[in-house]
């Protein structure tokens, strides 16, 4: 079994925002694969299924982005998931906007949630789908920046990155973490109009 996780802010104030991304591509993946994650447990939005055959927890931790650890760790207890089966897909400010970056393990990379996540499984060693938000405007507050909301022609770029994110999960959760990171770590660069 497999806790895909991904991460967010919840309540309607941060829905379509940058720091929201991993809620996103959460409801793809439900959509994709007609799970539906609405049970709550562990302080989360819960729902189990099956993706290609292989069982799994979708959830959207609602302990806010920062505490994120104190809803993935009472989880993979109830369900006796080991780390290496937990999958957090995260925005990343490092990353230009729709590029995917899929690690095996890894730091948290100076994203708090994640720091948060390490800390409370006591280790690095499970996979994370980074995807890239771009990094903020000059003058621009960090905060302000990862809770604002995209522009149309940057919504459809994260569009197409989540829906990417999402076969990069369904990959991972059959083991093959190798492909996923050789399919989908490139650029998703702005199309030319």
């Amino acid at each position: 079994m497999h806790l895909i996780v991904g991460l967010g802010n919840p309540t309607a104030k941060y829905e379509g925002t940058r720091h929201n991304v991993g809620f996103e591509t959460i409801d793809i993946i439900a959509d994709r694969w007609g799970i539906r994650v609405g049970d709550r447990k562990a302080k989360a939005l819960c729902g189990s299924g099956s993706i290609e055959g292989e069982k799994v927890i979708l959830a959207k931790p609602q302990t806010f982005m920062n505490l994120s650890g104190e809803s993935v760790r009472p989880l993979a207890d109830f369900y006796k998931i080991p780390a290496e089966n937990i999958l957090v897909i995260h925005d990343d400010i490092d990353l230009p906007l729709g590029n995917l970056r899929i690690r095996k393990r890894g730091s948290a990379g100076g994203h708090n949630g994640m720091k948060n996540i390490i800390q409370h499984l006591g280790t690095q060693e499970f996979p994370r789908i980074r995807i890239g938000v771009g990094g903020k405007p000059e003058g621009w507050d960090l905060a302000a920046y990862v809770l604002s909301k995209y522009s149309p022609e940057d919504r459809k770029i994260m569009d197409e990155a989540q829906a990417a994110a999402a076969q990069a999960a369904a990959l991972i959760v059959q083991g093959e973490v190798d492909k996923a990171m050789n399919s989908y770590n490139t650029p998703h660069a702005k199309k030319d109009q």
